[in-house]
C-alpha cells in the first residue's frame, strides 16, 4: 500500500562513533527479554487452527446465534433450534437439516470456513455431532466453490439415534492441493432415509495438523513466525478482552476448561463471538510447545464501560482466581487439580507471574478502586496460597502521579509514534529504581510523526490514519525503545509487541506484528517482526557498560548518549549460562539501531580481551525501499537482511559502518570471554 509517513523530526550527520565496553560491573540479564502478548480478532480464524466458522451456533447478548455461514445443499431447509435435549448446557442451539418437497435425494449443508479453507496434501480430521434417527451414512467432502471439483470425501456411517446426540469422525488425505483457498466443507445424507425429514446438527469440525501435532491446537505457520523470534513469555488472556464490556462478560476460566461441548464461547470485545477453543489448558500447551513463561492476567472487577465492582462484590471473583491457580497447578488431590486431572491433565502446570487486571490506570474510578483495595484484595489471596508467585500491577508507576501498591513487578505500555519513541523512550527505563521489576507488556509504533511530537489521533482507528502494517522507520525506533530496556535488563521483565495478529479478511486493530487469510502461504512477518527476530535471537545474559564519543544529545526530558547510534553491549551465551558464571561458552554482543542521521555513521568498537585478528559476525538489517516500506500479505519481503564477518584491527578493535535506518547485531566468534569477579 502507498501511505505518506513523515519522516522523522531530527536529522544530523554522522560522526565517528567510538565504543569502549567495560571488563566489569556486568549485570544479569532478565531470562525472559521477549514475548507474546496475545488477543485481537486472530483467535478463532487465526491461531486457533479450527476450520469451520461458527461451528457451534453460539449464542450471547451481543452476538445472538446465527446461521451465518452456513448454507443450504440440495435444497433442504436449515432453521436455529433450541431444543429441549440440546447437545450440552453450554451448547443449546442446534441447526436443524429439514427435507422438503423441493429437495434432491442428497440434502445437507455447506459451511466457507473463514474465508476460505486452505486444501493440500494432508491430513484433515473432522467430526460433527448429530440427534435423529437416520440409518444411511453421510458424506463429508471438500469442494471448490469455483470449479465445483472435490479435493476430499469420506463415508461416514450414521449411528445417529432419536432423541440422543451422536459423535461422528472422519479423516481426510487430498490426493491434490487446491490452487486457492475458495472452497467450502459440505456434509450430506439421504433424505430418504431421515425418518422424522430433519437431523440435527452441531459442533461441526474440521482441522488441519497443528503445531507440534497438539490436539485442538494452532495453525502451524502462524505458530512457526512465532517460534522465529524465540519468545521466552506469553502474557494472555488479555489485554482488554480479560476485561470485557458488560458483566459477565470477563473472560471466565471456568468457560473454557474441559470438552468442548461443554466451552460455551463468549463475546469478545474486538468484535466477534470466539468459542474459547483456544482455552485455558490449551494456553498453557502453547507456552510449552514454544518454551515460553506463562503470565497469567486475571479479571480483577473492572469493566471496559467503566463499571468497578465493590468490595463485597469483588469477593467472588477474588475466590475465583484461587480457583483458578489450583487447577493450574493443584495436585490431584485437591478439589480443581482433581477436575484438571480428569480433563486429561493430571500433570500440573506451573505459573511464577499473575497480573491483576488490565490498563486499570486509563479509567479514573478504575485506578482509584484497584490502589485503595482491588489489587490488595487479589495480591493477599494469591501470596497466602502460592507465596513464590510474583503477582503484578496492570500499570506501571512511570506512568502515573503516585506510588504502585506493594507489588513483586508492574506493567508499563507504550504505543506512540517513531520520533517520541526515540525523544522521549529511548533511556526512559535508566531512571527506574534498580530494584524494580516491569514487564513491557504491550509496544508498537502506531502513528504517524506529526508536529507535536508523541500525539496519536487514538478516535480515528482508521487506516487512513493508523498504518495497517509496521513500517521501517517504526520498526527502527521500536528497536530505540527496546535496547533501552535491554540496557535495563536487570530492571525489565521483558517485551512483547501487541497486538500480534491480524487476519485481513476481519480485523480491528492495525499494526500488527504478523498479517495473515486463509492461505498459508500469504503469512507475512512485518518489519517489526524482522527485527525482534534479530534482536531476541541474540539475547543477552548479562550487559555491560561502555562510554562512546560523539553520541551526546538531549531529547526532551532526558539526556541521552546514545543518538544516533543507540545500543546496548554485553555477554550472550546459551540458556545453560545464564546466571552462572560466565565462561567459555559465551560471546561478546553489540546491538545498535541508527535513527538520527542521514548518513551511514563511522563505528569503532573496543571489547575487554580482543585481540587483532579476532572475528565477530555483524548482521544488519535495512529497508532498500525506504523509511516507509512495510511488509504487505501477498507481496515480498521488503527487509534486507545482509551477513558479514569483521576482524579486529590494530588494538582489537572492531571498525565498520552502519546505515541510516539500520539494525544490527555483532556478535564474536571464539573469542574467550573471562570470568566476571564482581558478578
Amino acid at each position: 500500500m502507498k501511505l505518506t509517513l513523515a519522516l522523522p523530526l531530527l536529522v544530523s550527520l554522522a560522526q565517528a562513533v567510538q565504543i569502549s565496553v567495560s571488563g566489569s560491573n556486568a549485570n544479569v540479564s532478565s531470562v525472559y527479554q521477549y514475548g507474546i502478548m496475545f488477543e485481537g480478532k486472530s483467535i478463532d480464524g487465526g491461531l486457533y487452527a479450527e476450520l469451520i466458522r461458527n461451528r457451534a451456533f453460539y449464542n450471547s447478548e451481543q452476538y445472538p446465534a446465527t446461521l451465518s455461514p452456513f448454507e443450504s445443499v440440495g435444497g433442504a431447509t436449515l432453521s436455529l433450534i433450541n431444543a429441549s435435549t440440546p447437545l450440552s448446557t453450554a451448547l443449546n442451539t442446534n441447526m436443524r437439516v429439514s427435507v422438503n418437497k423441493k429437495s434432491a435425494a442428497q440434502v445437507g449443508f455447506a459451511n466457507p470456513g473463514w474465508w476460505g479453507i486452505h486444501v493440500s496434501q494432508q491430513t484433515y480430521r473432522g467430526s460433527f455431532w448429530v440427534k435423529g434417527a437416520y440409518s444411511g451414512s453421510f458424506t463429508a467432502a471438500l469442494v471448490s466453490n469455483i470449479t465445483n471439483q472435490t479435493y476430499a470425501s469420506a463415508q461416514v456411517q450414521s449411528v445417529s439415534q432419536p432423541g440422543q446426540w451422536t459423535q461422528h469422525n472422519f479423516t481426510w488425505s487430498p490426493s491434490r492441493a487446491a490452487p486457492d483457498v475458495n472452497n467450502t466443507l459440505t456434509i450430506t445424507f439421504n433424505a430418504a432415509a431421515a425418518t422424522n425429514g430433519y437431523l440435527d446438527f452441531n459442533l461441526i469440525s474440521l482441522f488441519p495438523p497443528t503445531y507440534k501435532n497438539r490436539e485442538n491446537g494452532n495453525r502451524i505457520d502462524l505458530m512457526q513466525a512465532l517460534a522465529d523470534i524465540k519468545p521466552k513469555f506469553l502474557r494472555f488472556p488479555g489485554g482488554s478482552d480479560l476485561e470485557g464490556t458488560a458483566n459477565g462478560t470477563y473472560w471466565d476460566w471456568r468457560r473454557a476448561i474441559g470438552p468442548l461441548r461443554e466451552r460455551p464461547g463468549r463475546p469478545d470485545i474486538w468484535g466477534y463471538q470466539i468459542s474459547n477453543g483456544l482455552g485455558l489448558v490449551e494456553y498453557f500447551n502453547w507456552c510449552d510447545d514454544l518454551g515460553m513463561e506463562p503470565i497469567l492476567a486475571v479479571f480483577d472487577g473492572l469493566y471496559l464501560s467503566g463499571v468497578v465492582l465493590s468490595q463485597t462484590e469483588l469477593a467472588y471473583y477474588v475466590q475465583d482466581t484461587t480457583d483458578e491457580l489450583e487447577y493450574i497447578m493443584g495436585d490431584t488431590s485437591t478439589q480443581y487439580g482433581a477436575l484438571r486431572a480428569s480433563h486429561g491433565y493430571p500433570k500440573p502446570f506451573k505459573v511464577r507471574f499473575v497480573e491483576v487486571g488490565n490498563e486499570d490506570s486509563l479509567d479514573p474510578n478504575g485506578l482509584t478502586s484497584y490502589y485503595s483495595y482491588r489489587f490488595k484484595a487479589y495480591q493477599s489471596a494469591i501470596n497466602a496460597k502460592y507465596p513464590d508467585i510474583s503477582v503484578m500491577t496492570s500499570y506501571s508507576n512511570n506512568t502515573i502521579n503516585h506510588d504502585v501498591p506493594v507489588a513483586q513487578s508492574a506493567d508499563y505500555h507504550q504505543y506512540s509514534t517513531p520520533d517520541a519513541f526515540v525523544l522521549t523512550q529511548a533511556n526512559f527505563f535508566d531512571q527506574n529504581p534498580a530494584d524494580s521489576r516491569t514487564l513491557i507488556g504491550e509496544v508498537a509504533t502506531v502513528y504517524p510523526n506529526t508536529d507535536s511530537v508523541g500525539y496519536v489521533n487514538w478516535t480515528d482507528r482508521g487506516p487512513a490514519s493508523f498504518p495497517v502494517h509496521p513500517w521501517w522507520i517504526g520498526s527502527v525506533a521500536e528497536a530505540v525503545f527496546l535496547l533501552g530496556a535491554e540496557r535495563n535488563s536487570e530492571k525489565i521483565i521483558g517485551a512483547a509487541y501487541a497486538p500480534t495478529a491480524q487476519n485481513m479478511n476481519d480485523w480491528q486493530w492495525s499494526p500488527t506484528l504478523i498479517s495473515f487469510d486463509a492461505d498459508p502461504a500469504h503469512t507475512t512477518r512485518s518489519t517489526s517482526h524482522h527485527i525482534i527476530k534479530l534482536l531476541s535471537n541474540h539475547k543477552l545474559t548479562h550487559t555491560l557498560p561502555s562510554t562512546a564519543t560523539n553520541t551526546t544529545v538531549t531529547h526532551g526530558t532526558h539526556n541521552s548518549t546514545f543518538n544516533p547510534l543507540f545500543h546496548v553491549t554485553g555477554i550472550g551465551g546459551s540458556a545453560s549460562t545464564i546466571y552462572k558464571p560466565i565462561g567459555n561458552n559465551n560471546d561478546y554482543v553489540f546491538k545498535a539501531a541508527v535513527y538520527n542521521t542521514t548518513t551511514p555513521v563511522p563505528v569503532t568498537l573496543n571489547f575487554p580481551g580482543v585481540q587483532a585478528g579476532d572475528r565477530a559476525q555483524l548482521i544488519v538489517l535495512t529497508s532498500p525501499q525506504g523509511p516507509n516500506a512495510m511488509n504487505e500479505v501477498g507481496g515480498r519481503n521488503l527487509v534486507k537482511r545482509a551477513v558479514g564477518m569483521v576482524s579486529a584491527g590494530a588494538g582489537g578493535a572492531f571498525e565498520f559502518e552502519l546505515a541510516e535506518w539500520s539494525v544490527a547485531v555483532l556478535r564474536t566468534v571464539n573469542v574467550t570471554v573471562k570470568g566476571f569477579v564482581d558478578l
